[in-house]
């Protein structure tokens, strides 16, 4: 056989599943394949508890092991050369994925015991032909500068590789049901989103836009923030739901300190209305504990008070740098400062209640004809799935 190139894809905490491996094995496949499906020539399939990206031109291994590593699940991959189990075609590629300076040390995995060498002898015969070709270089088997490693497979294929690229990690996307993301136009929700999709939740996301009082830059912003965590999250539909007339019906009937709290609150129940209509079993929000008004421990419970299914908040323990540090990480960082105001800034009051009382909550909501406003705002919703930028 000529020369070949693959990737190889390593899993996660799949290995920790037991029983139900297959189930997790067979969610990553489909999303792997799901990731690179714009590259019409290459397969994904699994091999000896991994996977093999096979079938691509060589000039695209770089666009493809990027798209790859963002697949939640993968461990690490590595670009890898296959040749025949044969000594001398194993040790021309073995010299050939050699760096030119340092040291080294070479790794054999010794699936196929009818290879006339072991893996200790293999090793050591592969060291010394690249210090043949090499001279320079120095053997180092603690601390070496690089690795080659060999994997002699039972089909007679042998597989070396130098490199080993970390993946995103967690858990297949599908595998832990789903969820709506609240998905602001600021920094904190997409990276809700990541963290929760990391885990294995399956997103669909709700964006509330307040136009005359916001621009459509403002809900383009959330659109693009759904786009860019797209290559994490998979293609997310995503709702928009006007708020502007609940906003005004809460300035008019409402006293205005509790406006924050009395938004959130009928968000809840709009999220009430979609997670049920679309089978989705939690709300995912941006909220750090402490960060704003609406995120004081008090806030936090008035608005729980009215979910009708569980609110994940996985940025909850986390101060503004550590979130910024994983925003920059995913490249959403840029998107959510651009200067658009979102929904809430629009009659936000200087004295916000931080500590409210849910009597006194439900007593200004009774000023408001709720049902009508949220059949208003549903009604007018719209809908976009939101695709990875290519």
């Amino acid at each position: 056989m000529n020369e070949e190139h693959v990737l190889l894809l390593r899993y996660s905490e799949i290995h920790l599943k037991g029983k139900n491996r297959g189930f997790f094995e067979r969610a990553l496949l489909e999303n792997l394949r799901r990731a690179v499906s714009d590259f019409p020539s290459v397969t994904v399939r699994r091999s000896h508890s991994r996977y093999l990206a096979e079938g691509y031109d060589p000039a695209d291994e770089e666009a493809l092991s990027d798209r790859l590593r963002k697949v939640f699940g993968l461990h690490s991959l590595s670009p890898a050369i296959v040749v025949e189990s044969d000594l001398e075609m194993i040790s021309e590629t073995a010299v050939g994925l050699a760096k030119r300076r340092g040291s080294f040390r070479v790794n054999v995995n010794r699936a196929d015991k009818t290879f006339p060498m072991t893996s200790i002898e293999l090793a050591t015969e592969l060291g010394g032909r690249i210090l043949d070709a090499y001279p320079e270089l120095s053997v180092d088997l603690h601390r070496p500068a690089f690795k080659i490693c060999v994997d002699l497979r039972e089909d007679g294929r042998t597989y070396l590789f130098r490199d080993v690229l970390p993946c995103a990690g967690g858990m297949p996307v599908g595998t832990a049901g789903k969820g709506l993301l609240m998905l602001s136009g600021g920094i904190d929700s997409p990276v809700a989103g990541y963290m929760m999709a990391k885990r294995g939740l399956k997103l669909k996301a709700v964006h509330f836009f307040s136009p005359p009082y916001t621009s459509e830059f403002a809900r383009q912003k959330a659109e693009d923030l759904a786009a860019r965590i797209a290559p994490y999250v998979g293609a997310t539909e995503v709702f928009f739901v006007p708020f502007a007339r609940i906003q005004e019906a809460i300035h008019t009937h409402c006293n205005e300190t509790f406006m924050v709290i009395i938004m959130r609150r009928i968000m809840m129940r709009i999220c009430n209305r979609l997670c049920a209509e679309h089978g989705l079993g939690a709300v995912v929000t941006g909220e750090s504990l402490g960060q704003v008004a609406s995120q004081t421990l008090e806030s936090m419970t008035v608005t729980n008070a009215i979910a009708e299914v569980p609110v994940l908040r996985p940025l909850v323990g986390f101060d503004k740098e550590e979130i910024i540090d994983v925003a920059r990480k995913i490249d959403t960082f840029e998107i959510s400062i651009r200067p658009y105001d979102d929904c809430c800034t629009v009659f936000l009051p200087d004295n916000p209640q931080i500590h409210p009382k849910l009597e006194k909550v439900l007593r200004e909501e009774a000023r408001l004809d709720l049902d009508a406003l949220i059949e208003d705002a549903l009604s007018r919703t719209e809908s976009k799935t939101v695709c990875a930028e290519r």
